[in-house]
């Protein structure tokens, strides 16, 4: 993508981000901090900051939990696996179990929900451990949504995504 376009995917995915997040009426959060290679969801954490949405941040851990932290979605190291990560008290892997919505990367995601990471399984088995799960959407590029993924036994289905043209749900 040319920089004006990366811009412009930028402007419209902090667009439908910031529609699901007042359609959903949430006050808490769960996101990532993208590399430079992902879509740029920076402005949108920082919309969410200031309208005092609390965000939750991962932290990878070598046992391949994830810990959170609260962040302010600018102050950050680069983690274990090179990916950045916010600074911050660490709370445990529980943590997210009272946000209302989950904000996931990936590599692509299918038509039925289906979405491939990085290979890690971090995600899935935060996922896959929580008792009562908020909404899940992942964000992609337009070109990263496709018909269909490989996929395990234990990979979990995301309730949609959000791309610089829409916010899909499954």
């Amino acid at each position: 993508m040319t920089a004006r376009e990366r811009e412009l995917a930028t402007e419209q995915l902090t667009r439908h981000l910031e529609e699901l997040a007042t359609s959903l009426h949430v006050g808490s959060i769960s996101a990532y901090l993208p590399t430079t290679e992902e879509p740029n969801i920076r402005p949108f954490l920082n919309w969410a900051e200031a309208q005092g949405i609390r965000i939750l941040f991962p932290i990878s851990r070598d046992d391949g939990l994830l810990d959170w932290t609260v962040g302010d979605g600018e102050t950050e190291v680069e983690g274990p696996l090179g990916m950045p990560e916010a600074t911050g008290e660490l709370l445990g892997p529980i943590a997210i179990n009272d946000v209302d919505l989950i904000i996931v990367p990936a590599a692509s995601v299918d038509r039925t929900g289906m979405r491939m990471g990085w290979g890690r399984g971090y995600f899935d088995r935060t996922l896959g451990s929580m008792e009562k799960c908020p909404p899940v959407y992942a964000v992609i590029f337009d070109r990263e949504l496709v018909d269909s993924v490989p996929s395990e036994v234990h990979d979990k289905r995301v309730n949609g995504v959000v791309t610089p043209s829409a916010i899909a749900s499954f």
